[in-house]
């Protein structure tokens, strides 16, 4: 297959050789119930989470650098991805969360198709998306969980991979935010889209204008203002990622959001922003 999932359109031949997200076959570093995601999605018994291996975005920061740099992981077949997914069900999962699946979107919807689960599906995507990647992706899922990580070329150029970052991730997110919101009576998410935004160091002005982009979307998207950044990843050279965000930093972003008329926010206590928190990778 020559592969044209993501915006990059590498064209590798995938799975003999890996494309520009590092990754050639499926491989993932975990999967288990997952507490620590919104409330709607963790919910109960915890989402169940499925960590796949390689990244086309390749942010300096990135929290699950290992992963996104294809440095550890487990190769496994269509298959065994399908027995993972029943794996999560049996095990009480609140929902199966693919973790940046972008990328294994085509090896996924196969899996479905040998077992679909009783539960909602979760596509948990940095945003940097193909529309017409997500029509293909939309066939199994319920609730759609994109970040939206910068909202200009200098911030995508110098954070990460990919300075056309928003020229994708903002037309992507108005197409997964059309997912109408579903509510089970106990507060659990069925359907439906919550956009999340990480503030980093020296950039509440940007996440502003996430904060006013977020505005234009449907009433019913979830917005998830995220405080959680610890210093992570290749950022030696990057002096303002070598610190947390500050309370004044974060309470800017949430007086924008009060300011722009968001409702449904969801909001971080500052005890999130420890590396205790990112998981042990069991490959």
């Amino acid at each position: 297959m020559n592969c044209t999932l993501c915006p990059v359109s590498c064209g590798a031949d995938r799975p003999s050789k890996a494309g520009a997200c590092s990754a050639s076959g499926i491989k993932i570093a975990k999967y288990y119930l997952h507490p620590y995601e919104e409330p709607p999605i963790s919910f109960s018994k915890g989402s169940g989470c499925v960590f796949f291996c390689g990244c086309s975005l390749k942010c300096v920061f990135c929290q699950n650098y290992e992963l996104s740099r294809n440095l550890c992981g487990k190769d496994i077949s269509v298959s065994e991805l399908a027995d993972i997914f029943k794996q999560l069900e049996d095990q009480g999962a609140d929902n199966i969360n693919l973790v940046n699946p972008t990328h294994y979107v085509t090896d996924i919807a196969a899996a479905f198709e040998i077992y679909r689960p009783n539960i909602p599906v979760v596509y948990n995507t940095h945003g940097y998306e193909k529309v017409e990647t997500l029509r293909l992706a939309e066939r199994f899922t319920d609730i759609w969980l994109p970040d939206l990580k910068f909202m200009s070329a200098e911030g995508a150029k110098r954070y990460s991979a990919r300075a056309d970052y928003a020229d994708y991730a903002l037309p992507a997110i108005r197409y997964m935010a059309q997912k109408p919101a579903v509510f089970s009576k106990e507060g659990k998410m069925l359907s439906g889209c919550i956009v999340r935004h990480l503030i980093l160091p020296l950039n509440a002005g940007e996440a502003v204008k996430a904060v006013n982009f977020v505005a234009t979307l449907p009433k019913d998207v979830r917005f998830s203002l995220m405080s959680q950044y610890t210093p992570y990843g290749d950022i030696k050279d990057i002096p303002e990622l070598n610190r947390r965000i500050t309370k004044r930093e974060y309470e800017r972003v949430l007086s924008a959001a009060e300011a722009a008329g968001l409702k449904n926010v969801y909001v971080q206590d500052f005890s999130s922003a420890d590396i205790s928190f990112i998981p042990k990778w069991d490959y």
